[in-house]
């Protein structure tokens, strides 16, 4: 139950990775309030921590002390901010935002700027890792923002995280996210097409594995792979190629506007955009493989 004299916590986005977040907020004795909403995880077990709903994002924000984002990307982060009884309505002079979702950084410093306006304070703190993770508290947490303000919000941050960085000023946590997704989902990508090819090309898939596994393919990503590969497990990993595209995108729009290379992050999210539209947007990235290996008609 909440601890007298800890700060009320407010939190938009209980999904699969919000409400980890949002349970191990409240099982370490803050007050919490979150935003009721049919996109929720089942919320009985918060309820029963003497969590509270509010039916709107600036209810959420006239109770909260801080209020963490936990939505699917600027859009939605636009959104709960901005429209008639979206946060700015209902926050007060103080209040922190803390922005956990994936984001066009340039989205982020208006968001910021926006915040600032209407008295509250602000940090982008994406986050990496699984909904596994997120239930277990031991999220990667990026962090942008003013060093004091993420000093004071660390208690809280550390409920819900294991590794905590603070990346620079505000805007750096979605930057850094952004590197992070791309480096990630463009390796997945590659083995992708490698474990496709691999089944097209009468390659046993278990020597495939030993030999990456030995090489220069061993990693994170084939970790997360290899049980798809074996035996059509994806617990590992189950990110959507939906939210693959979205992030590929938001590094293009990124590098686009900084003016850096992208030729290589096109042709990535090109293949992410192929699968989408092949009707799997919502399956998890791994089942791209069997699409990279299916009849050449469907590509």
């Amino acid at each position: 139950m909440a601890q007298a004299g800890k700060n009320r916590i407010g939190i938009i986005g209980v999904g699969q990775m919000g409400h980890g977040i949002a349970f191990n907020i409240v099982k370490a004795g803050y007050p919490l309030v979150f935003l009721d909403h049919p996109g929720n995880q089942p919320v009985d077990d918060l309820l029963a921590r003497g969590a509270a709903r509010a039916s709107t994002p600036a209810d959420v924000a006239r109770q909260a002390d801080m209020v963490i984002l936990c939505v699917t990307g600027t859009p939605e982060v636009e959104d709960v901010l901005f429209k008639e009884d979206g946060v700015l309505a209902g926050m007060r002079p103080g209040t922190v935002v803390i922005d956990c979702s994936t984001a066009i950084p340039s989205s982020t410093l208006r968001v910021a700027q926006a915040v600032e306006k209407a008295g509250g304070l602000f940090l982008d703190a994406p986050m990496t890792r699984t909904p596994k993770e997120a239930a277990e508290g031991r999220l990667n947490l990026i962090v942008g923002g003013d060093p004091a303000l993420f000093e004071r919000c660390k208690p809280v941050l550390q409920t819900y995280a294991e590794n905590i960085v603070h990346a620079g000023p505000i805007g750096s946590g979605h930057r850094l996210k952004l590197l992070h997704n791309y480096v990630s989902l463009g390796f997945s990508a590659v083995l992708a097409e490698a474990a496709a090819c691999a089944r097209l090309a009468n390659v046993d898939s278990a020597v495939l594995l030993e030999i990456l596994a030995k090489g220069g393919g061993d990693g994170v990503v084939l970790g997360r792979l290899r049980p798809y590969i074996e035996s059509g497990d994806t617990a590992n990993f189950r990110f959507s190629i939906a939210n693959a595209l979205k992030d590929m995108g938001y590094y293009t729009t990124m590098a686009e506007e900084t003016g850096a290379p992208h030729g290589t992050a096109q042709a990535i999210r090109d293949t992410y955009a192929d699968a989408s539209r092949a009707g799997i947007a919502q399956a998890p990235v791994p089942q791209i493989i069997d699409y990279l290996a299916g009849p050449p008609a469907r590509h």
